[in-house]
């Protein structure tokens, strides 16, 4: 089984701490969630893990060994895949040819990639997508053709950015589905990063919640639920009762 491990990461920017001493493990085939509110220090993890931010201190360990310094690119080779809030296709390409130069990119022939691209399209369910220009999707659409990108390579993880971002309830309950898969059929750790905090709590096997840079609560979902510690991060009083957004898609 491999692991994704983020030992004790702390970044400081100016001297002002962006993440504390952060412990985060993802392992594969298991969908951890990554919570916290806004600038609580979730895509600054991401970057870390991703090689978009080098640590302050502390390390990032793959399979138990560390990870110390290597370019985006490197780390994609290696497995670790991410979407971004964005999306960040390369918009004037159709939808296939996104997916193609990934393939390229992670040292593919042109036929392999272009073969795999097809069939990434369609496992994700989005093969009718595959001749459009990806600067004209709608949103949600530029999501998930982000995630079959990001999918090119079979990673052994992959680290969700705000997947359901601007998504309706049923687009986001199809959204969880895939997610499943991509965990049960592709064996791919997931870390989702997401404010849908009722999609995180229905989807994930174990969460964790940060707040102003630092681990405020671990465990799985009924105990995150059941945290004075986490309505406290959301709602500014731990004499709330009810945390927000627990309904997938909402």
């Amino acid at each position: 089984m491999s692991e994704l491990v983020a030992d004790r990461i702390s970044v400081a920017f100016a001297g002002l701490k962006a993440l504390s001493e952060v412990d985060l493990k993802v392992a594969s085939g298991q969908i951890v969630g990554l919570m916290g509110p806004n600038g609580a220090g979730k895509t600054t993890l991401v970057n870390v893990l991703t090689g978009f931010q080098p640590p302050t201190a502390g390390a990032v360990l793959l399979d138990g060994a560390p990870l110390s310094g290597p370019k985006p690119h490197l780390l994609r080779r290696r497995g670790i895949a991410r979407t971004f809030q964005g999306g960040r296709l390369f918009r004037d390409l159709l939808v296939i040819d996104n997916l193609e130069v990934t393939g390229i990119g992670l040292g593919q022939s042109r036929s392999a990639a272009i073969a795999e691209a097809r069939a990434m399209l369609d496992w994700v369910g989005i093969a009718h997508l595959a001749n459009r220009i990806a600067g004209t999707l709608p949103y949600t659409d530029e999501r998930r053709v982000a995630i079959g990108r990001a999918l090119m390579g079979r990673p052994a993880f992959i680290l969700l950015d705000e997947p359901a971002a601007g998504m309706s309830g049923q687009e986001a309950a199809d959204l969880s589905a895939l997610i499943r898969r991509i965990a049960r059929e592709m064996g791919c750790g997931v870390l989702l990063i997401e404010h849908n905090v009722g999609l995180v709590l229905d989807l994930c096997d174990h969460i964790v919640v940060l707040d102003s840079g630092a681990v405020i609560e671990t465990g799985d979902p009924a105990f995150i639920r059941a945290s004075e510690k986490v309505r406290h991060a959301y709602m500014g009083t731990a004499a709330d009762t009810h945390m927000p957004v627990l309904e997938v898609g909402q």
